[in-house]
């Protein structure tokens, strides 16, 4: 019983330390794809490999971090409270660009997994890729779908939008502060809305309810989705 308290409690410090270590790493180089969230995760898949930690060993601590994961779908009523006012003023750009961004992202699934023939827990794992990962995971097992496939794509998405988002939106002319932040919080959720931040107060403000609402919107038309598989 000591041995595996003592196992588990090296994994909970092998996983922190990795965080802290990709975080260093990124604040020292400031680039997109040093993200702690990618960086630390393969620093932590090699730890685990390197010190043959078996799965069932690290599932043990995998369920503290997902009850945490939980609890933080709830912090995200917190930004709609701080900006419910500016969300107000400016709820039918709101309304719009995220009902887009969220719909072209599940009808871009849709389209996918019908060319190329995906099965229905595959297809369920990906419908909620564009949208932050708490909200992600319960629309994804609600549906069937797999929680590991599911967090994978979610990465990918966020990852490949927060790299490629800004320079295309420079390219094809968008300059409109809202745009840009709902464009960003959309599709990169909060690496999306962090790195709105950067530009500006209202592009901040437009990706961080950007990123709330299309997880909302998303768990709200979830019902319907079987319908559409």
């Amino acid at each position: 019983m000591n041995i595996i308290l003592l196992k588990v409690l090296f994994c909970i410090m092998m996983t922190i330390a990795c965080y802290f270590v990709s975080l260093k790493i990124y604040n020292k180089y400031k680039k997109n794809w040093l993200n702690p969230l990618y960086t630390a995760s393969t620093l932590l898949i090699s730890l685990l490999l390197l010190f043959h930690v078996h799965e069932e060993t690290y599932q043990q601590v995998n369920f503290i971090f997902n009850q945490l994961l939980q609890l933080a779908v709830v912090s995200l009523a917190v930004p709609l409270y701080k900006q419910w006012s500016f969300l107000k003023k400016n709820y039918k750009k709101i309304f719009a660009g995220v009902m887009c961004g969220t719909a072209l992202g599940v009808i871009s699934v849709l389209s996918l997994a019908h060319l190329f023939h995906l099965n229905e827990q595959l297809l369920a794992s990906l419908i909620p890729k564009s949208v932050t990962l708490p909200i992600a995971l319960t629309i994804a097992t609600d549906l069937g779908g797999l929680a590991s496939t599911t967090i994978i794509f979610v990465i990918i998405s966020a990852l490949i939008s927060v790299m490629i988002g800004p320079n295309l939106l420079k390219y094809l002319g968008i300059k409109s502060k809202s745009a840009k932040g709902l464009a960003m919080g959309t599709s990169a959720q909060m690496l999306g809305a962090n790195r709105s931040l950067v530009w500006g107060e209202e592009e901040g403000a437009m990706g961080n309810v950007a990123m709330t609402t299309s997880a909302l919107f998303l768990a709200i038309v979830v019902p319907l989705i079987p319908y559409l598989l």
